[in-house]
């Protein structure tokens, strides 16, 4: 399902302008790509927000155990999550008043389902379906302007 009809520059660009961001389903190995993909972004100034049930802190900030118990509540959410656990989640962020969802996706299916797509849609929750925050941001490393650049040609990078 990564279809640019989803997608639009203007919601990404929202997306990327929310400093205060819930990153749901970060992983507790230091060595996954979810964990780089966080220090990145706290690198870039975004304060994010791990959650994850089964740890209590990661990267010496406090990690969540739900979307619903950060305090103060986010208004944006990035999901590493599998697509089971994204239905889930984004019922969970309507619930917290999240309206800005980041259904990632690097590789394979990531963390986007039709079902919680839609249900966004529903919701009138502003959706970003199975893109890597890192092919937007400047500054990125070769792959993601790689993969960026290889979406354009194809005619496939959001509009």
């Amino acid at each position: 399902m990564r279809s640019t009809e989803h997608n639009s520059r203007a919601v990404i660009a929202t997306f990327l302008a929310t400093k205060r961001i819930a990153a749901v389903g970060v992983s507790s190995n230091p060595r996954d790509f979810t964990r780089s993909l966080m220090k990145d972004l706290v690198e870039r100034g975004y304060d994010i927000i791990p959650v994850n049930p089964a740890v209590s802190a990661m990267d010496g900030r406090p990690c969540y155990h739900s979307v619903s118990d950060i305090q103060p509540p986010v208004d944006a959410a990035l999901l590493l999550t599998p697509p089971t656990a994204t239905e889930q989640v984004v019922h969970e962020c309507a619930a917290s008043g999240i309206g800005l969802i980041w259904m990632h996706r690097g590789g394979g299916t990531g963390a986007v389902s039709k079902a919680a797509v839609e249900f966004c849609r529903e919701h009138s929750i502003k959706v970003i379906v199975g893109e890597c925050p890192l092919m937007f941001l400047p500054q990125s490393g070769w792959p993601h302007r790689f993969h960026g650049f290889l979406r354009k040609i194809t005619g496939a990078y959001p509009q």
